[in-house]
């Protein structure tokens, strides 16, 4: 077993407790290896092989809104946009569509609102008396190269903003020349200005090179302390996909049989219709069990998203008509 270091709770942990800080250990990182060939041979038979129709996939997509980081990135954002959005993840599903599906009163929400620092105030005040966090994106988002002191105190504002979730993003320079050392260092040190707010570590795994970068960077996080691990910040020009899917949550399972602590996952960036968050969720369920289906184990990096699952509930009540995507406005 793996040193492990005592670190402050916090209200996301999953059952058994948050995922504590470790000792750096160079050569388990050393020796993840990863074939790619193999790897892509299991994520293409995943489509064909498992599927769900009618009720159960309903049943799967009202799953997915719930595990959903309802996401606004953009350079013109405004409050008012993010008032908007955050109505939207208080009600993500039209009332209607869920009470024919008989879960009107199951207080269905997103499982969190994704925002830069300077709309953290804005989401927490449109937010307040619900469940929902508020997650910001900091650390020099999305490239990372800022100097370290000051993406510290980025998440130290953001916290302090009200920011209950902070995705950090790494400095990919370092996986790229083999310096998991720096790449401990840092998520570690974000780790500590996060304090109990929960911390989702992105690797962007489009600008890693290979899936063994990729494995042995989920590994150095989840070591430093990571809460969850993320695919991409949606900004590279390859975001997620269910390779990096796959590579990823199993280094999450290894982490589990090292040290007994789960770890979450986040796919990120073109996940923008019901057949792909399917995907992702069969992924899921196959390689980790029903616990990472649930929000404080999995989630969704999206903005579009919510419009089609919307479509395909909607499609299920009605009996098969589909409706226009302007009935399910995102804000």
């Amino acid at each position: 077993m793996l040193k492990i270091q005592p670190v402050p709770s916090n209200d996301h942990a999953p059952e058994g407790g948050r995922n504590p800080v470790a000792a750096f250990d160079a050569d388990l990182i050393e020796t993840v290896r990863v074939n790619r060939s193999a790897a892509e041979r299991r994520v293409a038979t995943l489509p064909g092989r498992r599927t769900v129709k009618k009720q159960w996939q309903a049943a799967w997509l009202v799953k997915a809104v719930q595990c959903i980081d309802l996401t606004t990135l953009a350079g013109d954002d405004t409050p008012g946009r993010v008032h908007r959005l955050c109505a939207k993840a208080r009600q993500p599903v039209r009332q209607d569509l869920l009470e024919a599906m008989g879960i009107g009163d199951r207080g269905i929400t997103t499982g969190a609102v994704c925002v830069y620092h300077a709309m953290v105030e804005p989401a927490v005040a449109a937010l307040k008396g619900t469940n929902i966090p508020v997650a910001a994106v900091s650390t020099g988002f999305p490239a990372g190269l800022s100097p370290l002191p000051l993406r510290i105190k980025e998440i130290e504002a953001s916290v302090a903003a009200g920011a209950r979730e902070i995705d950090i993003v790494l400095n990919r320079s370092h996986v790229l020349t083999g310096n998991y050392r720096a790449v401990y260092d840092e998520v570690r040190a974000f780790r500590e200005a996060c304090g109990s707010a929960h911390l989702k570590t992105i690797i962007g795994a489009g600008d890693l090179g290979t899936l063994t970068n990729v494995a042995r960077a989920s590994m150095a996080c989840m070591m430093a302390g990571a809460d969850f691990i993320k695919t991409s910040t949606g900004k590279e020009s390859v975001n997620a996909t269910l390779a990096f899917a796959l590579v990823m949550v199993r280094m999450i399972r290894t982490w589990r049989e090292l040290t007994g602590f789960k770890v979450g996952f986040k796919p990120a960036g073109g996940i923008s219709t019901t057949k792909d968050v399917m995907n992702y969720q069969f992924v899921m369920k196959e390689e980790l069990g029903n616990d990472w289906l649930e929000p404080g184990l999995f989630r969704i990096g999206a903005s579009s998203l919510l419009t089609d699952i919307e479509r395909q509930l909607d499609h299920f009540v009605s009996g098969g008509r589909y409706s226009s995507a302007h009935r399910h406005p995102m804000g």
